[in-house]
């Protein structure tokens, strides 16, 4: 299968990356770290292309340059906690760049490259868990996230839209708050999730336990 993981070089990302590799997939990693991006590529030998996809033009180059594809995985994430008062511009903007607008123009530019019966995958965020003092930017364009899925199911019938939902893991992230949550699952748990669920019929959630 033809398999592009965008925000391979996070956590999630790149346990996707391996998973899905191991399964036999071909494979283009992208990120924005692109020491870490060459590093993986050449382990996995897939091939790799930094984007930042804070930039629409980013995506759609990336996109463009892309054969059909039977799954395409949204990883990017960032965080940035902080109580509202405090709400700094840039820090908002990076939130939302990297869990909103970047899945934004991966939708807008990447659902026509997908095979009929392909698969999207985005990690979203259990509002339970989230919901949480500092999080506000998170939490909102997580949410955003998920309703712009729900509308993009009814856009793009032919074609698979999960929402995937798992509980704290264990990633890089954390170091933005100061420290994992106790119980936290390693990104190697969703990855395996993913690739489980993309052997059965596609749903709108996958909720990771």
């Amino acid at each position: 299968m033809n398999t592009l993981i965008i925000g391979a070089t996070g956590g999630i990302g790149a346990a996707t990356a391996r998973v899905l590799a191991a399964q036999g997939d071909t494979l283009t990693l992208s990120g924005r770290n692109e020491a870490t991006l060459t590093a993986l590529a050449a382990e996995l030998g897939a091939a790799h292309h930094a984007a930042d996809v804070g930039y629409e033009s980013h995506v759609r180059t990336l996109l463009e340059g892309m054969p059909p594809l039977d799954t395409l995985v949204y990883a990017a994430g960032a965080a940035l906690p902080e109580p509202l008062k405090d709400a700094d511009p840039g820090h908002v903007r990076a939130v939302w760049n990297a869990n909103y607008f970047g899945a934004l123009w991966v939708l807008k530019h990447g659902l026509g490259r997908l095979n009929a019966g392909g698969r999207v995958y985005l990690i979203g965020a259990r509002p339970e868990l989230v919901t949480a003092r500092g999080f506000s930017q998170y939490a909102a364009s997580k949410a955003a996230l998920a309703r712009a899925a729900e509308i993009a199911r009814l856009e793009h019938r032919g074609v698979g839209i999960t929402l995937v939902l798992p509980p704290a893991v264990d990633t890089a992230l954390w170091a933005q708050v100061g420290r994992v949550p106790k119980g936290a699952v390693t990104p190697d748990v969703v990855a395996r999730a993913i690739a489980a669920h993309r052997a059965a019929d596609p749903t709108p959630e996958l909720r990771v336990d």
